[in-house]
Parts: structure tokens; C-alpha cells; sequence
């Protein structure tokens, strides 16, 4: 096991510092606009300290808890991949006689408080974004001067399935710099360990003593127990195979009659890539700019070719949703498009449960067979 080290509730305040002054813009969980989402914080006190989210189909509400927990909360609506993959980015910039402007280099960023099912989204994206024949060379730029802190989960969410998809709720075989788990009991710490030389480099930096065997003792049975209370399961065997032999279930028409094609979902998902590309130009003339936004395949234009939508229905784009998500992924990057997050799950208006729709076909096929 690799070495792990123990950060006073007050070192805390060390290690942010510490990466500011390694030259990082430290992004982290706090409470903004009515739930936990990632901004640019200066100290612990900015966490959302002693709160907690609850999720189910369709609702999310904040709580308080009955502790000074830092990371007592599960996952907010917004995900990495707002900084990785932005909502809104210029790829050409001209001014005077549309010459290109250079791009300005990314920020060095720390993202602070990753979880689990987090890391492996970022790998999806990876995977997606930079490790194909044709390179995102924004996303790339941008991911490379990333310093990731992880924090394994205690609370699992009404809506999360990590563990069925083998991303969560620790960290083994993700990649990351530093990991922690918050212990509370008997003293409130953080059990630390690096991912990485650069890792390594700060633990030594902050001189933390080594964690002592009832406190990794802890932390390894708060994450086991975790595991063992997901608020959602998913059964992955054959399921690619599953979604591409029902491409004409009737099911699909019945999720239609309660999809609203809001987007919501693939707004939310931390591995959803698809984007569109519109110029703009000021009213003066004297500049231009091509801009890149995320788009989504919920939507009626996105697969709009000469004479029309080759989706026009919302049965059919939530069967193209769900079907790359678990099926086609695997064929385009050899991995899951989904890690087990329960976004899409928690932000859906009306309530659509992937893992229920999935069951539900995978019963229906069962059903018919037997019968």
C-alpha cells in the first residue's frame, strides 16, 4: 500500500496555500446559487463546511449536517469538464484585416476535491479529447496543467451507481496527484497519499507525519461502507450488446412520453463531448471570431443534415443518448461513456432513471425470451 500521511482539520489551509504558491488557481466545492458547485476558492472557508446534498430522480436539495465536515456532500450539477471542456470557448479570434490573435495560455489549475467517479470521467475525456488520432489541442493545453486532489467518498448519493461501474467510491486505479479521505472520529483528519511524483513532492513540502493505523483503518471502512450503500445499481454484463439488439423496443417510446428533450442531462454529464460551432462578427466589422458551445444530442437540430433531422423524434434521441452512453462508447474508445455520477439522473425534470430504463429493457428482453 502506498504511504499515507495524516493532515490535521487546520493543515488544510496549508495544503491550499501551498498549491497557490506552486502558482495554481485552486478550484473547489462551495455553496453558490442554491447547491454545491466548483469556483476559484482562497481558503478551506470557502468549502462548504457542514453541509451535505441529497439527491434522488428529479430533486436535489442541500442540507446541513450535524458536523464540520468539509466534503460531507456528494456532487453538485456542475462537473470538471466546465474547465477542461468550457461551455463557451473562441478556437479563432481576428481583428484588423482578420489576422488570428494567439490563443492566451491556460491557467495553472488545482481542482480541489475530486471524486472518484470525477477521475474517471476526466480519464473518459482523455481518452475522448487527447487520446485519439485527431487531439483537442485546447482541452489538451488545458488538461496538462492540471493538479488534481481527490477525495475519496463517505456519502454516497440517493441517484449514484459507482459501483457498478467500477469508478468509485475510492480511487484505486484512478489517476490523480494527491488523494484524501475526511475522517471525523476521534479527531477530524485527513488520511493523504500521492498519485504522483508531483504528489509526493507536496506531501514532503508540508511535512506530514504518518498516518497512524486506526486512522487508515477508518478511512478504508468509511469508503467500504459507502460501497455498500449506493442508492442505484446498474448491471453492465452484456449490456452493449443488449442496447444494440433493441434499437425498435417499444420502450424507447414510452421514456418519450415523459422526456422533455430539455438537455438537462447531457448538460450535467461529466463525459458528454458534443459541441456546435457558429462565427461571430461585431457590429463594426472589425473583428470576428469562430466560438465553440456545447451542444447536445438531445436536440432537435444536432443531427440535422440537407432535408432534415435524421432524429426527429424524442424517442429516438434519447435511444441515441442512452445507447452511445452504454453501448457505442465502448466501440468508438473501448471504456464506458458513463461513470456512475447520477447526474442525469438527479437534474432530469420529470425523473428518468438510466439504470431503471436499462433494467427495465434488459427485463423486457428476459421476459420475451422465456415466454
Amino acid at each position: 500500500m502506498t504511504a499515507r500521511f495524516a493532515l490535521a482539520r487546520d493543515g488544510l489551509d496549508r495544503l491550499v496555500t501551498a498549491l497557490a504558491g506552486r502558482g495554481y488557481e485552486v478550484i473547489g466545492p462551495t455553496l453558490r446559487d442554491g447547491v454545491i458547485g466548483y469556483d476559484r476558492i482562497t481558503s478551506p472557508a470557502d468549502l462548504p463546511i457542514g453541509w451535505t446534498d441529497h439527491h434522488q430522480p428529479g430533486r436535489y436539495r442541500l442540507a446541513p449536517r450535524d458536523d464540520e465536515a468539509r466534503f460531507g456532500y456528494v456532487v453538485g450539477p456542475h462537473s470538471w469538464k466546465r474547465y477542461l471542456h468550457p461551455p463557451r470557448e473562441t478556437i479563432w479570434a481576428g481583428g484588423p484585416g482578420f489576422e488570428a490573435d494567439p490563443a492566451p495560455p491556460p491557467p495553472k489549475r488545482a481542482f480541489f476535491g475530486v471524486r472518484p467517479c470525477e477521475l474517471a470521467a476526466i480519464a473518459v475525456q482523455d481518452a475522448v479529447l487527447a487520446g485519439q488520432r485527431i487531439v483537442d489541442d485546447g482541452y489538451a493545453a488545458r488538461r496538462s496543467s492540471v493538479f488534481l486532489v481527490a477525495v475519496e467518498c463517505s456519502e454516497p448519493g440517493g441517484t449514484c451507481f459507482c459501483t457498478s461501474m467500477g469508478t468509485g467510491p475510492s480511487t484505486h486505479g484512478q489517476v490523480f496527484d494527491l488523494a484524501m479521505v475526511e475522517v471525523l472520529q476521534p479527531e477530524h483528519v485527513f488520511v493523504v497519499w500521492a498519485g504522483s511524483a508531483a504528489g509526493a513532492e507536496l506531501i514532503e513540502e508540508l511535512e506530514l507525519r504518518h498516518a497512524s493505523a486506526d486512522h487508515v483503518h477508518r478511512a478504508t471502512e468509511q469508503v467500504e461502507d459507502a460501497a455498500a450503500r449506493m442508492g442505484r445499481s446498474l448491471r453492465t454484463d452484456g449490456l452493449p450488446e443488449l442496447l444494440a439488439r433493441n434499437l425498435d423496443h417499444p420502450i424507447w417510446d414510452e421514456v418519450a412520453v415523459r422526456c422533455l428533450t430539455c438537455t438537462n442531462c447531457t448538460l450535467v454529464c461529466p463525459t458528454c463531448f458534443c459541441t456546435t460551432i457558429h462565427d461571430e462578427l461585431d457590429l463594426d466589422g472589425a473583428a470576428a471570431r469562430r466560438v465553440r458551445t456545447w451542444d447536445s444530442c438531445f436536440s432537435l437540430d444536432f443531427s440535422y443534415i440537407h432535408g432534415g433531422p435524421l432524429r426527429a423524434s424524442p424517442a429516438a434521441r434519447y435511444r441515441q443518448w442512452i445507447t452511445h452512453k452504454l453501448s457505442t462508447w465502448w466501440d468508438q474508445f473501448g471504456m464506458s461513456g458513463c461513470v456512475g455520477c447520477g447526474r442525469c439522473i438527479t437534474w432530469c425534470p420529470v425523473g428518468i432513471d438510466i439504470t431503471a430504463e436499462a433494467a427495465r429493457l434488459r427485463a423486457a428482453e428476459e421476459a420475451a425470451v422465456a415466454g
